[in-house]
């Protein structure tokens, strides 16, 4: 069921903003993503939506887009001019599957493939690290330990963005996943759907997971090299 109401907040910088809406007592939370028509998203600007509900977060507007005029409330329809589809044999027009926007799912989806085998490599790369001796068996708890911290940062900051609070600087989360986070942050893309989308961002993820993993298998291997 489709809503109407009211954009009463919008950060133009972090592209995110809320509704207010007769239909439901607590500010809706959208995102710029999930926005489609012109005018964009301004304070004022009266919207249709669906709205969703997520792990308990609050409310959510999907496929937003700016009311046409017969759609505000209070609009009358001329006397004697009936809507289009009210008019006898005639018929609504057809809604195609492209005119639909993908679900918010589909538009995060990842390959998990590649991810999954170098997350494979790296936990083979750490057992046998200690076996060999090349580190203390400390390092597979911290390990463990620094990638639930990358997963509550990206929550944090996640938080941070929906409440319009101070965020976490990308450098700082970058430098998490480079220290060996980036299997938490992956997991933080694909639960939390945050980072998920912006290529640039995920071009610099995938560099960090890389070199993390290039730099544990040199240490690992280094002593078959100098032999």
């Amino acid at each position: 069921m489709r809503k109407q109401g009211t954009v009463v907040r919008w950060n133009s910088a972090k592209a995110f903003g809320f509704i207010k809406s007769d239909q439901t007592p607590a500010d809706i939370f959208f995102h710029i993503r999930d926005f489609s028509g012109a005018p964009g998203p301004t304070e004022g600007l009266q919207v249709g939506f669906e709205e969703i509900h997520v792990g308990g977060k609050g409310p959510r507007a999907m496929q937003v887009r700016p009311l046409t005029g017969d759609e505000r409330p209070g609009h009358a329809q001329p006397p004697g001019r009936p809507r289009q589809a009210d008019q006898p044999g005639s018929r609504a027009p057809a809604r195609t599957g492209t005119s639909r926007r993908a679900p918010a799912t589909a538009r995060h989806a990842q390959p998990v493939g590649p991810v999954l085998a170098l997350m494979l490599v790296w936990l083979v790369l750490l057992v046998a690290g200690a076996f060999t001796g090349r580190f203390t068996w400390f390092v597979l708890p911290a390990a463990f330990a620094l990638n639930l911290v990358t997963f509550y940062t990206y929550w944090q900051d996640k938080h941070a963005a929906r409440q319009g609070a101070w965020r976490i600087k990308e450098d700082t989360l970058h430098l998490l996943g480079l220290a060996g986070g980036w299997p938490g942050a992956w997991f933080a893309h694909q639960i939390l759907r945050h980072k998920s989308s912006k290529p640039a961002f995920r071009a610099v993820y995938w560099a960090t997971a890389i070199l993390n993993t290039a730099a544990l298998l040199a240490w690992v291997a280094l002593p078959w090299f100098q032999r």
